[in-house]
């Protein structure tokens, strides 16, 4: 009979026990974020979350999650969650006119003109007597450069609401087009006897 059919030894436990294992090295674990290494992750996740850039601030909002300081923590857990929410919500499809038009201002908050006349124009055709519609359609167009299209819908946003007028030359993001000629005369009528 031969080494090879010779039935195989099994060992004990307490044999088992006996043996010297031999231990794996520890993976190296990434280094524990110290309170200023927590707080400098934080800050540039808002910067990037402050610039849209989502995907960016959600990774560097984990890295701050894991550090020591609570409060800093649960601020970046809490923002992570705002960002994967924002990043699923970039392909939703609004379905009424009240949701073209709420995703359309969001599109313009966020500087994203194209899409944002895109969505307040289907808002308009389900609306067209929507003083509130016409007016970010005229403020999209308005900081897109399309000021022909921008005035005639603000002048129709004013006719529907004459309230408007006033919102107008108190936004900002008119402000700089209250010179132009055409608006001036549309937000200022009172001015033309001068």
């Amino acid at each position: 009979m031969g080494s090879s059919d010779m039935p195989e030894k099994r060992k004990t436990p307490a044999a088992r026990a006996g043996e010297k294992r031999i231990a794996k090295p520890p993976a190296a674990a990434s280094p524990a974020l110290d309170a200023r290494q927590q707080l400098s992750a934080f800050e540039a996740a808002m910067k990037r979350f402050h610039e849209g850039r989502l995907a960016e601030a959600g990774g560097l909002f984990s890295i701050a999650a894991a550090g020591p300081e609570s409060d800093v923590a649960n601020g970046a857990r809490l923002r992570m969650a705002i960002c994967d929410h924002r990043l699923r919500q970039e392909t939703v499809e609004p379905a009424s006119a009240d949701e073209y038009y709420n995703y359309g201002v969001a599109l313009i908050n966020t500087r994203k003109l194209a899409a944002a006349r895109e969505n307040l124009e289907r808002a308009l055709a389900l609306t067209p007597q929507a003083d509130h519609v016409h007016y970010a359609l005229a403020l999209a167009q308005a900081l897109g450069g399309d000021i022909d299209s921008a005035r005639n819908h603000l002048a129709r946003a004013i006719e529907l609401e004459p309230r408007n007028r006033l919102i107008a030359r108190q936004d900002a993001d008119f402000a700089p087009l209250a010179r132009h000629p055409m608006f001036s005369a549309l937000l200022y009528p009172e001015r033309r006897g001068w």
